[in-house]
């Protein structure tokens, strides 16, 4: 018996299940080990997956401006918003192929894809007009290949069982932070900021290698390195709820595993919910992320230099709260449940954004010059978030700060102090990763052993959704109405939020343990 795991190293089997014929009761090392390093493999997935999203965030701007000086701050935004698009759309697509496929299908293919598209990325001096249409493409191409994210979270899913579920999720998230942090940190800034604009040129295949480009170069080579690990570690993995391994995988015959756990014994209620909740929750923190730089500006006079490096500071650190958060969840979960953590984490970013609406007899400096037109008068996406994009090499420091006057609200709104600010950031950085964690794994155990693919896609897409409508509601309603509305509507709707959550509380159970396959 010395290459079987003992059970007591496994989850409790507290009952039989249909189908039960087809998964072995012990697990052999050998299984464990490899289903294992096939996880780990797709944590680093993950995080690749993270950086090549965000290594390039603080340079898009100024990149744009350098190849297509026709492209302004409205086209900025398509820009920005094109990778959730293409992450929206795919992400099905992908769930739904890695249901009667290999995993590795998917991945690889997406992975190629998101290859391709930082190779376009760093060719976009090339064409000698509609240059700004070709960095849509690219961003739209390489949202496209983070539609994997569905395949990543649905095969740990498969592959995990109950009790190591939620430990499995967190790793991915912190992994997924890990890569937030890292991309558009000072390090890489540093690293890539010495070669210029201008860099150096290869003639032979005319690639420029400079500030913007060597990110996305870097980013491709990740990415084949990452096919090569997927070619040689990963292998199709399956155990039930209670960690029994499945004796065979035929994806030709899909349908038999779909028989074992029909579709109507899903709760087609809890699944819709927990997508609601979580397009709620990235919906908030996508709108957070967006205002921060016009709102600071705003408040606290800041130029957009200090609104990128201050921001930036507080954005990395609350990346850092976050992976901090995830080891933490990971114990708290035990012992009080993800429901009651989910419920916490929504109470607690609705504190964050409560405590951020403005009182008292202070009022923000007023810009009554708006000679640049850099604060957000125009309310379009792209001027909302162009203070995260401005070149570092601009000198800002005769622009006029403060609060404009073209926003009639600068008049009559007092200021948010900036220890609000500071505190509001810590609670909404405490409360998001909390929130994001636990839908994931309550929607994995709601599921059960079925394959997930398509479900993980829905999911996926609910999140590109958010992040593209966020910054678009937060951008209009600041402009018009100022900080009060704002963010008093983000604090109503996470009031709606929690409301939904008490009425699907009791339903948001594992799928074992509401047939009463396992204890809770």
């Amino acid at each position: 018996m010395a290459g079987l795991r003992n059970e007591s190293e496994q989850e409790p089997l507290l009952g039989d299940t249909p189908g039960s014929r087809e998964w072995d009761i012990l697990e052999t090392e050998e299984h464990y080990k490899s289903r294992w390093r096939s996880i780990r493999i797709l944590y680093l997935t993950m995080f690749l997956s993270s950086v090549g999203f965000s290594v390039v965030m603080m340079s898009i701007w100024p990149y744009l401006q350098k190849i297509d000086p026709t492209a302004d701050t409205s086209f900025l935004g398509w820009v920005i918003a094109s990778y959730s698009l293409g992450q929206m759309v795919a992400s099905p697509i992908f769930g739904l192929w890695s249901n009667y496929r290999p995993r590795k299908e998917p991945l690889i293919v997406s992975i190629l894809i998101s290859v391709a598209a930082n190779c376009l990325y760093a060719y976009l001096h090339i064409p000698a007009s509609h240059n700004k249409y070709y960095m849509l493409v690219a961003r739209g191409l390489l949202g496209i290949g983070a539609g994997n994210v569905a395949v990543v979270r649905s095969y740990t899913a498969g592959a995990t069982s109950l009790q190591e579920r939620t430990s499995s999720m967190a790793n991915i998230s912190m992994c997924q932070a890990l890569g937030f942090i890292l991309g558009p940190g000072r390090f890489f800034q540093t690293c890539f900021t010495f070669l210029g604009e201008k860099g150096v040129t290869w003639d032979v295949i005319k690639l420029q290698i400079n500030m913007y480009t060597t990110p996305v170069l870097l980013s491709a080579f990740l990415g084949i390195l990452n096919i090569i690990l997927i070619l040689a570690i990963l292998r199709e993995h399956r155990v039930d709820d209670s960690g029994r391994q499945c004796k065979s995988i035929n994806f030709e015959e899909a349908s038999t595993d779909e028989a074992q756990v029909p579709q109507g014994n899903i709760d087609q209620v809890a699944v819709v919910a927990i997508n609601v909740l979580f397009f709620v929750t990235l919906f908030i923190f996508a709108l957070f992320e967006t205002i921060i730089t016009p709102l600071t500006m705003d408040m606290y006079a800041w130029t957009q230099e200090q609104a990128v490096l201050y921001n930036g500071i507080i954005l990395a650190a609350l990346g850092v709260e976050a992976v901090v958060i995830f080891l933490g969840v990971k114990l708290l979960s035990k012992k009080i449940g993800e429901r009651a953590i989910l419920l916490g984490g929504l109470i607690v970013v609705w504190v964050g954004f409560f405590i951020l609406l403005p009182w008292g007899n202070q009022f923000p400096k007023i810009q009554w010059e708006d000679l640049h037109n850099n604060s957000i008068p125009n309310t379009t996406f792209g001027e909302i978030i162009i203070g995260l994009w401005k070149s570092p090499m601009e000198d800002d420091n005769e622009r006029p700060t403060g609060c404009s006057i073209e926003q009639a609200w600068c008049l009559y709104t007092p200021v948010i102090h900036l220890a609000q600010f500071l505190t509001s950031a810590v609670l909404i950085g405490l409360g998001y990763p909390v929130c994001n964690l636990m839908s994931y794994t309550l929607y994995s155990k709601i599921l059960g052993p079925k394959p997930q693919g398509v479900y993980m896609g829905w999911l996926t897409a609910s999140g590109s959704g958010a992040r593209i409508l966020g910054p678009m509601f937060i951008s209009q309603v600041y402009a018009h109405w100022g900080p009060r509305w704002a963010f008093s509507l983000v604090c109503g709707i996470i009031v709606l939020t929690i409301t939904l959550l008490g009425v699907v509380y009791k339903r948001l159970i594992a799928l074992s343990v509401r047939y009463g396959r396992i204890q809770e």
